[in-house]
């Protein structure tokens, strides 16, 4: 019976104390908001937009921005590498090629821009490819590897348009839920091929390389030259024709990439990482005008350390040295010459015989 009579007088004071914080929480959320923290309560309610900003979602596909929020945080934990900044400089460099190229090609007002260039897993580029497109794969030849050239509807329906002579001010017309033709295919690789050949061009001043056009896919997945956790570097280009145009994508897997990514990490053309190839010919130069003694040596015995204690002022040493024995000149203890000993005037000489190799001993 005590038992049961402090257990309900327990209840009765967890009653009460509940009661009491009933009592001031705040009447909505407004009021909550504003003396939440007086009260020790919670923070206030967020609405749908503030979570979906916190946790990266929002309006869109989310292709062409960035991304925010945790969203950010698991994309850096997944895709993080290093910069190349001479990758920006031929990217850069082969737009301006493509825009005079597109233009000799198609016979019109071509422009062409980088809407971006960021980095990206394989798997993750294919999954997101806006289908129906053209895969074209590509060879680099000199670096044993592939790339991938992502050609959009719109640009294949625009560049058929165009070949064909479509008229000026309109939209090339799309028929959805039919495959690509053979005329289509072949147009599309003839402007590929162009592309790559653009693309060559901007490696050349870097690295010679020539891109070779592989294979033309629809179905995304004939197109894998990667493993789909490989880094890539992903650069979207735009092409627009008056009021036709569409998207190019170009994708370069790190590892095809490798055989020259120490040039790739280069902030200038040419740069050299500290060495001055004007000061290295001075220093050359220079060399051959230094003064270094030369020794002749005559003989060569052996003394233990016992008999060289006992020498004294008058000790004579006899040198086996004669006028066909041979004479080692030394420059410090790195052997040069090898020749005769003789006399010129009163002085006595050495006539060079030959040149002896730095590795062996006087």
């Amino acid at each position: 019976m005590a038992d049961e009579t402090a257990t309900a007088v327990d209840e009765d004071k967890l009653a009460a104390e509940w009661g009491a914080m009933s009592e001031n929480a705040p009447a909505d959320g407004a009021a909550e908001g504003e003396g939440g923290d007086e009260l020790g309560g919670t923070a206030r309610v967020l609405n749908q937009n503030e979570i979906d900003s916190l946790l990266g979602f929002g309006d869109g596909d989310g292709s062409n921005r960035d991304s925010s929020g945790i969203r950010a945080i698991i994309d850096s934990a997944l895709v993080s590498y290093e910069r190349l900044p001479m990758l920006e400089v031929v990217f850069d460099r082969l737009v301006r090629l493509m825009t005079t190229s597109l233009r000799n090609f198609t016979s019109d007002n071509v422009e062409v821009s980088i809407d971006n260039i960021t980095s990206i897993r394989f798997g993750d580029y294919l999954n997101s490819i806006p289908l129906p497109a053209m895969l074209s794969v590509f060879r680099a030849e000199e670096w044993d590897n592939f790339g991938l050239l992502t050609v959009d509807s719109a640009l294949i329906y625009s560049i058929v348009d165009v070949l064909l002579g479509g008229r000026r001010g309109t939209a090339a017309m799309r028929i959805e839920g039919r495959p690509y033709t053979t005329i289509e295919r072949n147009l599309v690789e003839r402007m590929v091929s162009v592309v790559l050949a653009d693309l060559s061009t901007a490696f050349d001043p870097l690295s010679p390389v020539n891109f070779r056009f592989e294979r033309l896919e629809i179905n995304p997945r004939f197109a894998t030259i990667a493993r789909p956790a490989n880094a890539a570097v992903l650069a979207r280009l735009r092409i627009d024709m008056e009021d036709r145009g569409g998207r190019l994508e170009l994708l370069i897997p790190y590892a095809t990439l490798e055989p020259v990514r120490e040039l790739l990490l280069q902030m200038f053309m040419g740069e050299k990482f500290g060495r001055d190839s004007i000061w290295e010919a001075h220093l050359a130069g220079e060399l051959w005008n230094t003064n270094v003694p030369l020794q002749a040596v005559l003989d060569s015995f052996e003394y233990s350390l016992r008999d060289v204690i006992d020498w004294k002022v008058g000790t004579r040493l006899p040198l086996n040295a004669t006028s066909q024995s041979d004479i080692t000149l030394l420059c410090g203890d790195v052997p040069m010459f090898s020749g005769k000993m003789g006399r010129k005037g009163g002085n006595i000489a050495v006539r060079i015989g030959e040149k002896l190799d730095r590795t062996r001993g006087p």
